[in-house]
């Protein structure tokens, strides 16, 4: 199958091009207005911050099926376990070198009991998880078997505790649990249920959402209690905690201001924001997972690209604060929320995952990584089954997301240098609205390979990047690409392997600048060596 513009076809399958060929072919759509020529400055020669792996962390609430039929499977499902971890997923996890895991929630973190989780799970307390579907907990799955997971995950957890309906008493108690390596009645009690030696968890967050279901607060007397909390958050045997506050939703930023004024820096390692991309914009009908027209589409990703604009203006309120930048903003929950799937419970978010969504975990790390001097971590909602997910799974079956793959192709950019990048005129119009056509982020890595990332949102055409390098020369170029003819188009059981990345060659060099033509509704990878 091939489309016909003007009086070429170029097929939905391209060949290897030669150069003179791409030439020519580039020239043709140059002329008859079907692409752009966008010219991208690399700054290889002004490296910046080093872009922290953990802004490509994932979250994993108690919720629908993410961590029941997810991580922890039924004992007689026919896939390989350790205990009840699916193991499989484990691997997929590991393959993108997965940083950390927020756990257990979340909104479910401000009702969860942690005493509830551990012991021997026959006399474990059931209980209702209130928030997401109303289903019962059997609490199989709490402290040891999350951190075994990250243990095998080979990642650090990221613990949010309960603010909400807990108390500081209960919030002090789980970090002995977790971190005291001396003896009290309380680690006796870990040794017991199979762990002699302290985990040592840093990451810490204290409160979620305590502007909404987390105790729907005021900023001011959320910042008081984060003080109060965090006080008796102690850095027991050594083990220093990364305590996170939680920040605003999306553009509250008064409560970013009232928090970044009343919480001292020292006290806080990080502060958190919250930011969804709804493709309606209306959380009552928010829009089809796989069902919409190219105007859904250009809104959803006008929605998305919000995220450039939320990060300039927090960070402006933390620099007046935190001029030294001491203080890391933790973007932990953000990607694309969708209607439900039809036919499935409500409260379990489960929705498909289109290369809509994979456009989306692109650009948006682009932003994250053009902000790293302030974003030091960020989290996907959520891993497996729930929202935008890198894995979904039915029974044993089990498949890899479009955002899973944008996560496996962009791990090249952990702790690299960031370069900065600048663009030339480019815009994606629908019907006279406009947004950027192309976002980039580019970093050298410990071996001196630069990495280009490149983001082309057109629905209809392709986008040539001539890019060149300052303080670079280039040797040698190869390209990754995933693309599909259409921004719905989505893997599933019986096709898994629709929407998977390739080899990517429709670049050449020209008078020192390496262009690369972009084919509609794709995400390239571009690894140079001088």
């Amino acid at each position: 199958m091939a489309k016909l513009v003007g009086s070429l076809i170029i097929p939905k399958k391209r060949p290897v091009m030669k150069p003179i060929i791409l030439s020519l072919a580039i020239l043709f759509c140059s002329l008859h207005g079907y692409c752009q020529n966008i010219q991208v400055n690399i700054q290889a020669n002004n490296p910046q911050q080093t872009i922290n792996k953990h802004i490509y962390g994932h979250f994993a609430e108690h919720l629908g099926r993410c961590i029941y039929d997810g991580f922890w499977v039924d004992e007689n499902l026919p896939v390989e376990k350790k205990d009840r971890i699916r193991l499989d997923i484990v691997k997929a996890l590991k393959e993108i070198n997965i940083p950390n895991l927020r756990w257990p929630g979340g909104c479910y973190a401000d009702e969860y009991q942690w005493k509830s989780g551990i012991g021997i799970r026959e006399k474990r307390p059931v209980t209702i998880n209130s928030h997401w579907g109303g289903v019962v907990e059997d609490n199989s799955f709490g402290t040891h078997e999350f951190l075994e997971l990250c243990e095998l995950l080979e990642c650090e957890p990221y613990i949010s505790a309960n603010v909400g309906s807990g108390t500081v008493y209960e919030m002090r108690e789980w970090i002995e649990y977790l971190n005291f390596a001396g003896k009290s009645t309380l680690t006796e009690t870990r040794a017991q249920n199979g762990k002699d030696k302290p985990w040592g968890v840093k990451f810490w967050g204290i409160g979620n959402e305590s502007w909404g279901c987390g105790g729907d607060m005021t900023p001011e007397y959320y910042s008081n209690e984060y003080k109060r909390y965090q006080s008796y958050a102690r850095n027991y045997s050594g083990n220093n905690l990364m305590k996170i506050a939680c920040g605003p939703n999306i553009a509250d930023y008064n409560w970013m201001e009232v928090c970044m004024k009343n919480i001292p820096n020292w006290m806080m390692w990080g502060i958190s924001l919250h930011y969804y991309t709804i493709p309606t914009g209306d959380w009552g009908r928010k829009g089809s997972a796989t069902q919409f027209d190219e105007k859904e589409y250009f809104n959803t990703m006008k929605n998305a690209l919000y995220m450039e604009e939320l990060l300039e203006k927090h960070t402006a309120i933390m620099d007046k604060y935190d001029p030294r930048r001491n203080v890391a903003l933790v973007v932990d929950e953000w990607g694309i929320w969708t209607d439900v799937e039809p036919d499935t419970n409500p409260g379990f978010l489960y929705q498909q995952n289109s290369m809509r969504d994979a456009l989306i975990a692109a650009s948006t790390l682009n932003i994250f990584n053009k902000y790293s001097h302030r974003v030091r971590v960020a989290n996907l909602a959520q891993t497996i089954n729930v929202l935008q997910a890198l894995i979904l799974t039915e029974g044993e079956k089990m498949l890899l997301t479009p955002t899973y793959h944008i996560f496996n192709m962009y791990k090249v950019h952990h702790e690299a240098i960031m370069l900065p990048v600048q663009l030339g005129h480019h815009q994606y119009e629908v019907e006279e609205n406009k947004i950027p056509a192309l976002n980039a982020s580019a970093s050298k890595d410990k071996d001196g390979k630069i990495h280009v990332t490149i983001v082309n949102l057109d629905a209809k055409k392709n986008n040539i990047a001539e890019i060149a390098i300052d303080g670079a020369t280039t040797k040698t170029i190869n390209g990754e690409i995933l693309t599909s003819s259409s921004f719905s188009d989505h893997n599933t059981f019986d096709q898994p392997g629709k929407v998977k990345p390739g080899k990517f060659d429709n670049i050449k060099k020209s008078n020192n600048k390496i262009i690369a033509e972009l084919p509609p509704l794709s995400v390239v990878v571009l690894t140079i060596e001088s």
